[in-house]
């Protein structure tokens, strides 16, 4: 532009204008301003480098936001596939930057992590996940397999009303060890029905006004915390131990009153494991060590104390000749039996040594070790220090929390359990878990004639067929072999129909504080029923979807290639864990069991917990050949302290924002329930996801990885041993 000037020292005609111009208003001074700082952002955004954003991949079918429910067959869950890069073999993995290396000595700090985390190349980034949001409509990028479905058949529950107490001590119990008052819907819903209750529910709670529910977590809150000065200390197991008082239980399971917000100590001598599967041989004693263990060691030669170790001999176990020859026998009684094959999933009831477990881990058997709340020696807690499966549960008035017709054998060896007592109520139960065809082996040293006379009988009355009693020389036991009949032909000959069938309204899934009924449940008939058939062969099980899924069918292959995808694509080598370290799992909401299957070629087993509040796929994950139990978040987890090594928490805060009073307390049941030195992998929405960040670093856990998108994230973290 051209400026004219006048004379030399005489101001121009454009300053005169401007000189002679009248004031400008208050309303003419804004909007000039308003004017500059839209050019100013106009101008940044035209000239500033694409942001960190759009640096990523869009890819998100792999970084989901729920995957209950894979699409029905008209979707195509893999539409963008075309577009994916696929899978490489872990051997020729492109290296990670350090905020993703695999390697310990390249983990980053927790500063530099979220840092890092938008510069890393596509390529090496966690798969994303879709969206949840019920009520915004789908997103631009593929939806999670199943996500709408899920979030229809989910409905919103009551929570209880409770008092909340933080000060350090263990709560008080329950006296009449009820269940929390708890809105569950209908009940009735297993998957070998129909799944529109679920959906009606939901719609009929959309109908309605609901009011906006305050953050899960208040960004504002601050967290002091303390140890629990339970008697029982570092060995504190609350719903089990009675007043905090190790040496008192209860026969139930009986919850504190108010939620647990203290922290267990670690004891003194507590030491790191070794990796598998040298912790299956030889354990630190000062982990779990405590009076009546060690007066149990005394006891028994074949638990041996050397030093710092308790150490298990593969020849020695509370079997007499080894549990290789006591497997051996049975194999001899019933060589139909066919261990790793036809028999994939076993219950051991009363564990002791967890050395029938040991022996069928190398026959490709997973065995679940049922410790009683009344052995105080703790020795399911030895189990999984050894990293063998094992729960806490109670054979009491309540059914165990397992599905029905969920394990392929039952064992129980000198367990000296009243199996005919109270009618026969106990074996009931065995016959609701035990599937249609399976079988029940029982075991004794010294046999008690009226006790044999009085289990024979109740095994007559339920119609189990007695097919092999053997007594062995070299273990001393007497051995009896039971088989639950396949269809209802054999009750219906019944002379006495007692105990008498169980009412369609007594549905035989519902498992959580739910009374054992004196009746029996018939064999499913129709070949539309689970538990008509036998599984396939293991390990063919793990991937055959049976017919009696129905549209089921669909949704839990893509849930088994979704979850595939993301172990092999970004757990085992994008979030720094060192897998070697890794034994015992947790899922702590696993769907149909997609991420245990994926971790079935590691050396890992994983507990799935399928929450009291969501659709019942228990039944899926057992007939796939997998372990688990229903459990509800808002109460302690049936485990005893520094039980697992790692903790998978797939969106499990968001589900339970109406249920719990105190959603802290599950943070506190993790810090209890994980290893020093284990670790948690936590993907949530970030509304969710940065204030647990922050509960996490005031316990001191170690923000090992965080990664974001949009209103999605995930984090890997690592508990450290630290105390208050």
């Amino acid at each position: 532009m051209t400026v004219f000037r006048g004379p030399p020292g005489r101001p121009s005609a454009l300053v005169s204008w401007w000189r002679r111009r009248p004031p400008l208003g208050f309303a003419a001074k804004v909007s000039i301003a308003i004017a500059l700082g839209l050019s100013f952002v106009i101008t940044w955004t035209t000239l500033s480098p694409t942001s960190s954003s759009q640096q990523i991949s869009t890819e998100r079918t792999y970084f989901a936001a729920d995957i209950a429910d894979p699409p029905p067959t008209s979707r195509n869950a893999t539409s963008t596939s075309g577009h994916r890069k696929k899978p490489s073999p872990r051997g020729h993995k492109k290296r990670h930057p350090p905020a993703r290396s695999h390697r310990p000595n390249a983990i980053p700090s927790p500063d530099a992590a979220a840092a890092k985390a938008n510069r890393t190349e596509p390529d090496s980034m966690p798969e994303q996940e879709s969206n949840e949001n019920e009520r915004e409509p789908a997103s631009e990028w593929e939806t999670e397999p199943g996500e709408e479905q899920e979030q229809e058949q989910e409905p919103e529950f009551a929570v209880p009303e409770e008092n909340v107490e933080s000060n350090g001590k263990a709560p008080k119990e329950e006296e009449d060890g009820k269940a929390p008052e708890l809105e569950l819907g209908d009940d009735s819903s297993e998957l070998d029905g129909d799944e529109d209750d679920f959906a009606e529910t939901a719609k009929s709670k959309d109908s309605k006004k609901k009011k906006k529910l305050p953050p899960l977590f208040s960004p504002a809150a601050h967290y002091h915390w303390k140890l629990c000065s339970a008697k029982s200390g570092h060995h504190y197991t609350p719903c089990v131990d009675f007043d905090g008082d190790g040496s008192q239980r209860h026969h139930e399971r009986s919850c504190p009153r108010s939620p647990v917000t203290c922290l267990v100590s670690l004891p003194k001598e507590y030491k790191l494991l070794a990796p598998w599967p040298e912790r299956k041989e030889k354990i630190w004693y000062g982990n779990v060590g405590h009076p009546r263990l060690s007066s149990y060691v005394k006891d028994n030669s074949w638990l041996n104390r050397t030093g710092e170790h308790l150490v298990f001999l593969a020849e020695e176990s509370e079997f007499k000749g080894g549990a290789k020859h006591y497997i051996e026998t049975i194999d001899e009684m019933v060589p139909d039996i066919d261990w790793g094959k036809n028999i994939r999933i076993a219950l051991d009831i009363g564990c002791k040594s967890a050395g029938f477990g040991v022996a069928l881990l190398e026959k490709d058997v997973i065995t679940l070790s049922l410790g009683l709340t009344n052995d105080q020696t703790d020795l399911a807690q030895v189990a999984l220090e050894r990293g063998i499966p094992a729960t806490i549960g109670s054979l009491g008035s309540r059914r165990l929390p397992f599905p029905s017709g969920a394990f392929d054998v039952i064992h129980c060896s000198e367990c000296n359990i009243p199996w005919h007592s109270n009618g026969g109520k106990l074996l009931l139960e065995m016959n609701r878990i035990l599937r249609p065809g399976g079988y029940f082996v029982i075991s004794s040293r010294h046999g008690d004639l009226e006790s044999e006379e009085g289990i024979s009988a109740s095994m007559t009355a339920v119609c189990w067929n007695t097919i092999a009693y053997s007594s062995d020389d070299v273990s001393e036991l007497g051995v009896k072999i039971f088989q639950r009949p396949a269809s209802n032909e054999e009750y219906d000959l019944r002379a006495k129909k007692d105990p008498p069938f169980c009412k369609e309204a007594q549905n035989k899934a519902t498992a959580w504080y739910t009374p054992i009924k004196h009746c029996l449940h018939k064999a499913p008939a129709g070949i539309e029923e689970r538990g008509s058939d036998w599984p396939e062969e293991w390990p063919k099980r793990l991937e055959t979807f049976p017919d009696w899924l129905g549209d089921l069918q669909t949704r839990v292959a893509a849930d088994h290639s979704h979850w595939k995808a993301v172990v092999e694509k970004s757990y085992l080598d994008g979030l720094g864990i060192n897998w070697t370290n890794i034994r015992n799992v947790l899922d702590m909401k696993a769907v149909y069991g997609g991420f245990a299957a994926a971790l079935s070629s590691e050396k890992v087993w994983v507990m799935n917990v399928v929450p009291v509040h969501a659709p019942d796929t228990l039944p899926v994950i057992f007939e796939r050949g997998l372990i688990g139990v229903y459990h509800d978040w808002c109460e302690p987890f049936s485990t005893y302290p520094r039980s697992y090594d790692l903790l998978h928490a797939d969106h499990l805060f968001s589900r339970l924002k109406n249920r719990c009073k105190e959603p802290v307390t599950i943070l506190v049941e993790m810090d209890r329930i994980l290893r020093p030195g284990g670790w948690a992998i936590i993907r949530e929405k970030l509304e969710i996801l940065d204030p647990l960040e922050a509960i996490l670093k005031s316990l001191h856990w170690e923000i090992v990885m965080t990664f974001r998108k949009d209103k999605e994230g995930i984090m890997s973290v690592k508990k450290t041993t630290w105390r208050p």
